[in-house]
């Protein structure tokens, strides 16, 4: 996984780029009308029911927008909400109050929603051993953010991107030309180019699992698209010689079966490219 430096720089870029794509040269819909030296007051204002998320992120925001803010948090991440609670005041500057008001509210309701739905897994495999992860669908430009409100919600961060993890996956098999060669090319390749990456194989069916466990080294296997049968009988195949995961169109109504196959993670790309928005506004106040 990536350091805690870089996934700090990563926050930092998506907010540098968020106002850079939503301010321009000015927002000229509050300069126009408001004069510079106005100061005014806010709420957050929460108009549905879930687990909020992104407090913290707007923080880092108001914090980019304008120092001078001044913030009164009331609820932290990580927290249940309903209609009608206030998560945070925020008071200083109105112009800058404006200018951060999309990006805050964007991002909080796209975060509240991936927590609410991992928060919403996690409590589904209640009672197992089963550990919920995401993966890299997620949107282009705010992949930290997503992966920040799984965390919240409960559930576990699979690798960040492509440069933190190796993960063998059904096209690199068939392009390399079959499990074996990819393992031992990819090894060979980590070995001379000294790098200490953990290593995820993907196996389509229990003939390239019996492939995959007779290397040494192999972080995980990842079962992907199996029946519950074929499932149990994976796990009982990889035993101690690997971490095993299961992915593949899982959903709510699959999830407990699969985890009760005896599986350590699911993987699930609907935490973060299948949610609905958590309803956020922000008001003034006197």
């Amino acid at each position: 996984m990536i350091s805690q430096a870089q996934f700090d720089k990563e926050i930092q870029m998506i907010i540098a780029n968020a106002i850079r794509e939503d301010v321009g040269d000015g927002d000229h819909s509050s300069l126009a009308c408001i004069p510079s030296s106005a100061v005014g007051k806010a709420k957050l204002l929460v108009k549905d029911t879930g687990i909020i998320a992104g407090v913290d992120f707007a923080l880092e925001v108001f914090k980019y927008v304008d120092e001078s803010l001044e913030i009164e948090v009331l609820i932290k991440d990580g927290e249940k909400v309903n209609h009608g609670d206030v998560v945070l005041y925020v008071s200083g500057s109105s112009l800058s109050i404006l200018k951060a008001e999309r990006l805050v509210l964007n991002a909080m309701q796209r975060m509240s929603a991936i927590a609410t739905k991992t928060a919403h897994y996690v409590d589904l495999l209640k009672g197992t051993e089963t550990k919920i992860l995401d993966t890299r669908k997620t949107t282009p430009g705010i992949r930290a953010i997503e992966k920040w409100a799984v965390k919240i919600g409960g559930g576990e961060n699979h690798r960040f991107a492509l440069y933190d993890m190796i993960m063998l996956k059904d096209n690199h098999i068939d392009f390399a030309g079959g499990v074996a060669q990819a393992i031992k090319q990819t090894k060979e390749y980590l070995k001379a180019n000294n790098k200490d990456l953990k290593i995820i194989v993907e196996a389509r069916d229990l003939k390239e699992i019996e492939e995959i466990i007779q290397f040494d080294g192999i972080h995980r296997v990842l079962i992907d698209n199996f029946n519950y049968e074929d499932t149990k009988k994976a796990v009982a195949l990889i035993g101690d010689k690997a971490g095993t995961e299961s992915s593949g169109g899982i959903n709510e109504e699959t999830l407990r079966k699969y985890a009760e196959c005896g599986v350590q993670y699911i993987s699930s790309g609907a935490l973060t490219h299948s949610v609905y928005n958590l309803d956020l506004s922000l008001k003034a106040i006197d």
